[in-house]
């Protein structure tokens, strides 16, 4: 296995796609789509283009749709959820389909929307997704992060790195093996600084103060730095569509 970081969609090679793909937006996506699943949504339907899901949640019956999104960290006019990891409770969420769209993490999937594996991975639930992808045993990974507006995020590298050191502490294989590109080892080094304090990171990074700025948001940042959990991974089943595994 050779795993590639990216740390935006846009930095993704333009032609062919990796065996496996792994979508990072620890703040907050991809971790509210892992606890999401975990409380019993019977999907997660990503969308990039809000006209998009607006025609897609219409379609779906109506009892059990529910509308998440954000812009710019803030919750989306008309819609039941933005992206807080603590608003999709089991009681809100079990049994239906979140029909959702982000600034930035629904941009990613995507954009590797037609890799053969393809699953969603955050601090959370690290562990679980580098246990999925050496089961799987997939000769490339790309890991892609959302970045913000296509620029680099520290929160995303951060758990990319994470996800790294999942694959080398469960796999046994050194890391000169493993990466394939100099973003990854600079990702693994990031994490080897912070593993011991990640809330701290996600504090420190732009997008980390922007919430800050839009108001209390220390309850997220607790759930989205409690490392491994979850044992939940995202999989996408049909395109766009990601289901517990």
């Amino acid at each position: 296995m050779r795993l590639f970081f990216f740390h935006t969609p846009e930095r993704v090679p333009a032609n062919g796609m990796a065996d496996a793909a792994v979508v990072i937006d620890v703040l907050r996506a991809t971790t509210t789509m892992a606890w999401a699943l975990q409380n019993g949504a019977e999907a997660i339907q990503a969308f990039a283009d809000l006209g998009a899901l607006d025609a897609a949640a219409k379609a779906w019956p109506a009892d059990r749709c529910l509308r998440a999104g954000e812009r710019g960290g803030a919750r989306l006019d008309g819609f039941q959820l933005g992206n807080s990891p603590l608003a999709v409770t089991e009681e809100l969420v079990g049994g239906k389909r979140i029909f959702m769209s982000t600034t930035n993490g629904t941009r990613s999937l995507d954009r590797v929307r037609s890799a053969p594996l393809l699953v969603t991975a955050a601090l959370v639930n690290r562990s679980a997704v580098a246990e999925r992808l050496l089961g799987a045993k997939p000769a490339t990974v790309w890991v892609v992060g959302s970045g913000w507006e296509g620029d680099y995020s520290l929160e995303d590298s951060l758990a990319a790195g994470a996800v790294v050191a999942a694959l080398l502490e469960q796999g046994g294989r050194g890391l000169q093996q493993l990466v394939g590109n100099d973003e990854a080892a600079a990702a693994h080094a990031l994490w080897q600084h912070w593993q011991h304090d990640p809330e701290q990171a996600l504090r420190l990074a732009s997008h980390g103060q922007r919430l800050e700025r839009l108001g209390n948001h220390d309850p997220d940042f607790v759930c989205c730095a409690a490392v491994d959990s979850l044992a939940v991974v995202p999989l996408q089943t049909e395109p766009g569509v990601l289901r517990a595994s």
